[in-house]
């Protein structure tokens, strides 16, 4: 599409190309493997995770309803990038629509937030377990669940979706090619011709103010966790609550921080290989999704015997 600005013709940008692993080509042939089977891993796990936990009734509740909408957003993140980039590696289809690239720009920004927000809800899950055993019942029931649902979803998606508005409301009249596999914001923002500020600022303050926010609260959850913890007489008690917990707070230290490395190594771009936040921008994509099913789910023992009985019925 072609317009008229200042009196001459320029052209509008209908479709882009995703460009990765320019510099390092045979990054492509070499993480085609692994990314083919990260991606079977967390779509199996987290599909039977989810099967399980709807057909086991014992299962039917608050607990496991969060670790199923851990498990349906880490599905919905993984099919809204995964696919296209295996397609760029396999068979070089790097082109995708302007509007279909920032429904993915949207969807992506969208479902981390919610998923971190979910960490958070469970975080205050495991406190009121550990710390309010007795209290727990009447604190964490369906209702607060489905309370908690609405909020994740609600907080999440109205604070997300000026990100890819202001983004496609730029105007890209140069190249269409994003130096990267996916639509991440700042990747494809900087093909605009317009000033670009305004979006930037956004998202900085939106995506810091919702990670950050959540992350305060899963730090002190963990660690009124830990205080209560410390105080328990009983040594096998200590020990199983002190694993469990542990393993989670491992799993969302690995999902902030690899973001945070990639922003990161994003603004240094100057000092390390342009390739490397690329990289680090599709793992963060795959691998959460891949661990989170086996540290929340398959190590919990009332899941894992659920699992059993569902394999046993269909064998």
């Amino acid at each position: 599409m072609t317009i008229y600005q200042n009196g001459t013709i320029t052209s509008e940008v209908s479709d882009f190309l995703l460009n990765c692993f320019v510099r390092s080509p045979s990054w492509k042939f070499w993480l085609s493997l692994p990314l083919s089977l990260l991606f079977l891993l967390a779509m199996g796990a987290n599909s039977v995770l989810l099967i399980t936990i709807w057909l086991e009734v014992c299962l039917h509740e608050p607990m496991y309803y969060l670790l199923s909408i851990l498990s349906l957003l880490d599905i919905v993140v993984c099919l809204t990038v995964i696919p296209k980039v295996l397609a760029i590696f396999w068979f070089d289809l790097k082109s995708i629509s302007f509007y279909a690239c920032f429904l993915q720009m949207y969807i992506m920004n969208w479902f981390f937030a919610m998923e971190s927000c979910t960490f958070m809800v469970m975080a205050y899950d495991r406190y009121v377990a550990i710390c309010h055993p007795l209290r727990y019942p009447s604190i964490i029931t369906d209702q607060f669940v489905a309370k908690a649902a609405i909020f994740i979803l609600a907080r999440n998606s109205i604070i997300t979706m000026p990100i890819p508005i202001l983004s496609s409301q730029l105007h890209y009249c140069g190249t269409n090619v994003i130096d990267n596999c996916i639509c991440a914001n700042m990747f494809v923002s900087r093909l605009s011709c317009n000033d670009v500020t305004i979006s930037r600022i956004y998202q900085f303050v939106g995506g810091w103010t919702l990670l950050g926010s959540d992350l305060i609260l899963i730090f002190l959850s963990y660690t009124l966790i830990l205080r209560a913890v410390l105080r328990l007489k009983a040594e096998g008690a200590v020990a199983k609550a002190l694993s469990t917990c542990a393993s989670h707070f491992i799993l969302i230290l690995f999902f902030s921080t690899i973001l945070l490395v990639f922003v990161l190594t994003h603004v240094v771009k100057k000092k390390v290989s342009p390739d490397v936040p690329v990289l680090l921008n599709v793992l963060h994509h795959v691998i959460p999704a891949a661990l989170n099913p086996i540290v929340y789910g398959v190590r919990t023992q009332e899941i894992k015997q659920g699992i059993q009985r569902l394999l046993k019925k269909v064998c």
